[in-house]
């Protein structure tokens, strides 16, 4: 379905770092963008998939007190460094897309590179780039997980909802 300059203008807008510390940012219908971080590790009592379920958990109601979303963004990770981080990032992708079909919004994956280029100029900026740049744009997150949050965010204000209306 063909987004309208006036679709962009009331969405709600998710934009998520998924991981085990997944960074959020929020941008209502009216601009403001609410952001942070989240820890979805088990307890040494809980089993592995309590990750998952915390994180359906969170999108509920975070989609109940900030949303509802009319689209949800996610950092796509086309590499990782080891394996337990691609497992957990693969296992928290198919619960975000299963949790989104499930409600009918919809979601699209931006490449790292792509955020990172258009935050700092450098596709492969480190990860105090993009805090920086982020920083320069007024926000202040805790961490490179809200900063990439943020910086997705920026991303589809700038490539989407600008986009459509240009």
């Amino acid at each position: 379905m063909e987004q309208t300059e006036d679709d962009n203008e009331r969405l709600t807008v998710l934009a998520l770092d998924l991981g085990t510390q997944t960074g959020w940012a929020v941008q209502s219908p009216a601009g403001v963008v609410t952001s942070g971080t989240v820890n979805f590790r088990p307890t040494r009592w809980q089993g592995g998939g309590m990750r998952y379920l915390k994180f359906a958990r969170f999108l509920t109601e975070l989609h109940e007190t900030a949303g509802p979303f009319g689209v949800v963004y996610y950092e796509e990770v086309r590499r990782h460094l080891g394996v337990d981080a691609a497992h957990a990032y693969g296992g928290f992708l198919a619960h975000l897309t299963a949790w989104c079909e499930k409600r009918g919004i919809p979601y699209e994956g931006v490449p790292v590179g792509t955020i990172k280029k258009h935050a700092t100029g450098r596709g492969n900026a480190t990860k105090a780039q993009v805090l920086e740049a982020v920083r320069q744009h007024g926000y202040r997150p805790e961490d490179d997980n809200e900063a990439d949050a943020l910086a997705l965010m920026l991303w589809v204000f700038e490539n989407i909802v600008q986009g459509v209306k240009n």
